[in-house]
């Protein structure tokens, strides 16, 4: 039994995280079934990416904490650095992910809307790293992407020390999320955002994903450099001669080929 569901239609996958008894917790095989489903998508065909939960409360409550609370020390060593390569996986794949928060993001789930390029939420949402309330830190990524995301260490720190939650309002003020919708509009919002991105040139869509995730790792200087590449590599493509002839001639009809 897959408790991961992919569909994929116009070039846009919708991935879904189907536990709902468990408020779609992550255990190993949840995050196995997560790692085949990213594993299996053709990047040269879908253009992007939305992940999302089943039903209306959990986009994902967390990771399963039944199966973690009788871990030794390495077996919390490998659960983490599994969860971690999967979640980097969805980081560097090469074209975007939104992920359509619906409901309870919190530990894991927080951790899994984080490694994502674009996070959307519904008014219901609650986000929140609740770790040391279990007397552990976060695992698959927190304490590292969290400050990175929302560019403050103090409120990251105040969340992963607290433990508190925060609602969808709060993590959009704060920038852990860029929209928050009525729920029954999430998905739509998330499909007509990706659509927006899939109307755009994929191959330059890559090369901007590429150079932000490498180049924020990086002095400025380097940084600049990996800019400076991955901006000309685009001039050897097909898509950036019809975007550019497209735009020249007034048309509207551009035919964006990943090529």
């Amino acid at each position: 039994m897959s408790f991961v569901k992919l569909e994929i239609c116009d070039e846009i996958a919708v991935i879904t995280i189907d536990r709902q008894k468990a408020l779609n917790a992550l255990n190993k095989q949840v995050l196995n079934n997560l790692e085949n489903v990213f594993k299996s998508i053709d990047v040269n065909q879908v253009r992007v990416v939305i992940l999302t939960g089943a039903g209306k409360k959990a986009f994902v409550a967390g990771a399963d904490i039944s199966e973690m609370h009788k871990m030794n020390f390495m077996e919390g060593k490998e659960f983490s650095k599994y969860g971690n390569g999967i979640f980097r996986r969805i980081e560097l794949l090469s074209i975007p992910v939104i992920a359509a928060v619906n409901g309870f993001a919190l530990g894991g789930g927080n951790e899994l809307a984080m490694s994502c390029d674009i996070r959307i939420c519904s008014e219901n949402a609650l986000f929140g790293q609740p770790e040391t309330c279990l007397g552990i830190i976060p695992g698959f990524g927190g304490t590292q992407r969290l400050s990175r995301v929302i560019g403050s260490l103090s409120k990251a720190k105040e969340l992963i020390y607290t433990g508190k939650t925060i609602g969808a309002q709060e993590a959009l003020r704060i920038g852990l999320v860029s929209a928050v919708y009525k729920q029954e509009d999430l998905l739509e919002r998330a499909l007509e955002m990706a659509r927006n991105i899939a109307d755009n040139a994929p191959i330059a869509v890559k090369h901007a994903k590429y150079a932000i995730n490498y180049g924020r790792e990086m002095f400025m200087k380097d940084a600049l450099d990996i800019e400076a590449i991955e901006f000309a590599q685009c001039f050897e493509t097909a898509d950036q001669v019809e975007g550019m002839d497209a735009f020249l001639t007034k048309r509207t009809d551009r035919n964006f080929m990943n090529k």
